[in-house]
């Protein structure tokens, strides 16, 4: 998209313009304790561009039956949530892109619906902490591209990835997660047809629009100077996070879902990438994720974009099947779609593990190098005790 270097430029600019020092900041946050913190560094800390409260938080919003709804496209993606005693709940993305963060009640349950787009992370939590109720705000402010909360009661900051307190007086607090999950509208409907959703926000906004358009296309995030996420697998890529466990979500799909270390993962098509094209409902199918236990029970997760997880979770596991994993790019449209299998069979004979590349599949099959000098697949296969496999790259000039 043309416009995405522009943004980008942008955002960077007003990164380096807001100076990663609590004196500048003061100013905005005259309550907040920036004395207490778990943050080692402050320049981990920038200016996604919005000032505090510049991207509006909603509060105690409207519901209305989904058999009323007649906005939403019935691929595009709504945060489920389902709590016993109460009708389950829909909150489209199309209006958490614009708000970022839904202060709601269920059941009598205090909830913060959350949604970072920069992170894909749509996470559900408890808004009970420390003996009272919480309501969330947007900071404006990025931590490893994932949003900032902070609470109107304290004035502290919290990390939207994993629902901790990270700056402020409650700084080390952590938010309990409510089972939740992403999946379509479509999808919902068909399930809750009684259900409610989510009734649109009196603000002047392009609902239904991606302001991010293209963005789950390109090889590095907005604003984050981390390191990649390890095997090879593009910063990009999503993953579904259960716990400090990652599950590449390309190899949840390649096998319609897995059962794995008493967690199982179930995958349905028909679900719109919130992040692809510009309007939301026309993205490429992703799949719609659920995860319970071996009895059946939902569990929390995030289906997260890979180095938002290897940034909060430097030393958490990578599920990449009994094989050595996947390393490669999930499919995208076009005339320069690739789906690459990198594969690291196991030893055989107490030679170390080699790699193969087992396929290349996407509208540009079999004609991998150097079609009209548009893509160059550039690959160098190891074969050693390590099961090292050398490295692979899609190259786009």
């Amino acid at each position: 998209m043309p416009r995405l270097p522009i943004l980008t430029a942008i955002l960077a600019l007003a990164a380096h313009m807001a100076a990663a020092d609590p004196a500048f900041w003061k100013h905005e946050w005259p309550n907040t304790d920036f004395t207490t913190t778990s943050v080692e560094s402050w320049v981990e800390i920038v200016s996604g561009g919005p000032p505090k409260d510049g991207i509006p938080a909603l509060s105690d919003p409207e519901f209305i039956e989904a058999s009323e709804e007649t906005r939403i496209g019935g691929r595009e993606p709504v945060i489920t949530l389902e709590i016993a005693d109460a009708v389950p709940r829909a909150y489209p993305i199309r209006y958490l892109t614009w708000h970022e963060i839904v202060n709601d009640e269920v059941a009598g349950v205090p909830v913060a619906v959350t949604f970072c787009p920069l992170c894909n992370s749509g996470l559900v939590f408890d808004r009970r902490a420390g003996g009272r109720v919480l309501e969330f705000g947007v900071s404006g402010k990025l931590r490893h591209s994932d949003m900032i909360m902070y609470d109107r009661q304290t004035e502290s900051w919290w990390q939207q990835a994993v629902g901790e307190a990270i700056v402020g007086d409650v700084t080390g607090t952590e938010l309990r997660q409510v089972p939740a999950w992403m999946e379509s509208w479509d999808q919902f409907r068909a399930r809750h047809p009684d259900g409610l959703v989510m009734a649109e926000p009196a603000y002047p906004r392009r609902y239904g629009q991606n302001p991010y358009g293209g963005y789950d296309g390109l090889t590095r995030p907005f604003l984050y100077s981390g390191d990649p996420p390890p095997h090879g697998i593009p910063a990009l890529a999503r993953v579904v996070r259960v716990g400090d466990r990652a599950w590449p979500l390309e190899r949840v799909r390649r096998h319609g879902g897995l059962s794995e270390e008493g967690v199982v993962i179930g995958w349905e098509a028909g679900q719109a990438s919130a992040l692809d094209t510009e309007v939301i409902a026309q993205g490429r199918d992703v799949g719609s994720v659920r995860v319970r236990d071996a009895q059946g029970r939902d569990l929390p997760h995030d289906v997260m974009f890979a180095f938002a997880f290897h940034a909060f979770w430097p030393e958490g596991r990578w599920m990449l099947g009994e094989r050595g994993g996947r390393a490669g790019l999930e499919p995208h449209g076009g005339q320069q779609a690739w789906d690459l299998v990198l594969e690291a069979e196991k030893p055989v004979g107490g030679m170390g593990p080699c790699a193969f590349v087992i396929g290349a599949q996407g509208a540009d099959q079999g004609d991998a190098v150097g079609r009209e000098g548009r893509v160059q697949l550039v690959q160098s296969l190891g074969c050693g005790a390590d099961g090292g496999i050398g490295r692979h790259d899609l190259l786009k000039p």
